[in-house]
C-alpha cells in the first residue's frame, strides 16, 4: 500500500471526527510516512511499518472523548427544514419517554454488573477474614489446651484460606472482564457515531 491509499483509507475510517482532527492525523500520518521515506525505506515499507489502518483508526476513536463525537454527530450538515422541526415538537411525548427509558435500562444493567462484582469482593473479604479467624482460633484453643478443636479451627482457617485464595483470583479475573467490557462498549459506541470504519 503507498501513502496515498493508507491516508484515503484513513480519512473513511475517520470521517465522522470533525474536519480538523481528520486533517491533523492525515497530516500526521504523512509526515511519519515521509520522514521514513528519507530514513531510506520504500513507500510500502513505511506505511506497513507504521501499521494496520483499523488499529490506527480504533486508537484515535478509543483517545477521542466521546462528547466530541456526539456533538459532531448531532451538528446538522444543511438548515434543519421547518417539517422537521414540527414533527420533533409533535413526537416529544413518544420519543422524549423511549429515550429516557433506553437511558435508564442500560445504566440499570451498567449498574447492576458493578453490584455484582462488588458483592463478589465482598465474599472473597468475608471467606479471608473466616481465614483469620479460624487460625486465631486455633492459637487460642492451644492455649486453653484443647487440640481436638484447635485441630478443627485450623483446618477451618486453612480451608477458608484456600477458597479465598481462589476467589481472589475470580474476583481479579471478574473485574478486568468487566473493565475490557466498558471500553469495548465505548470504542463500538464510538465507532456508531463516526460510522463504518475503513476496510
Amino acid at each position: 500500500m503507498n501513502k496515498q491509499e493508507f491516508l484515503a483509507q484513513l480519512r473513511r475510517g475517520l470521517r465522522g471526527l470533525p474536519r480538523e482532527d481528520v486533517e491533523e492525523r492525515l497530516m500526521f500520518y504523512g509526515e511519519m510516512i515521509d520522514d521514513r521515506v528519507e530514513d531510506g525505506l520504500s513507500e510500502a515499507e513505511a506505511v506497513a511499518e507504521i501499521g494496520n489502518v483499523k488499529d490506527i483508526v480504533s486508537q484515535i476513536l478509543a483517545d477521542t472523548p466521546i462528547t466530541r463525537l456526539v456533538k459532531e454527530k448531532i451538528r446538522p450538515k444543511s438548515p434543519i427544514r421547518p417539517w422537521v422541526i414540527v414533527l420533533l415538537i409533535l413526537g416529544f411525548p413518544l420519543w422524549l419517554p423511549l429515550l429516557i427509558s433506553v437511558i435508564s435500562i442500560v445504566l440499570a444493567a451498567y449498574i447492576v454488573v458493578w453490584a455484582v462484582i462488588i458483592s463478589f469482593w465482598a465474599a472473597f473479604v468475608s471467606v479471608a477474614a473466616g481465614a483469620l479467624g479460624g487460625v486465631a482460633s486455633a492459637i487460642y484453643f492451644v492455649i486453653r489446651g484443647r487440640a481436638l478443636t484447635a485441630l478443627s479451627m485450623l483446618a477451618v482457617g486453612l480451608l477458608c484460606a484456600g477458597t479465598a485464595i481462589l476467589m481472589f483470583f475470580v474476583c481479579l479475573a471478574v473485574t478486568k472482564g468487566a473493565i475490557w467490557l466498558t471500553k469495548k462498549a465505548a470504542v463500538g459506541l464510538k465507532h456508531m457515531l463516526v460510522g463504518k470504519e475503513a476496510s
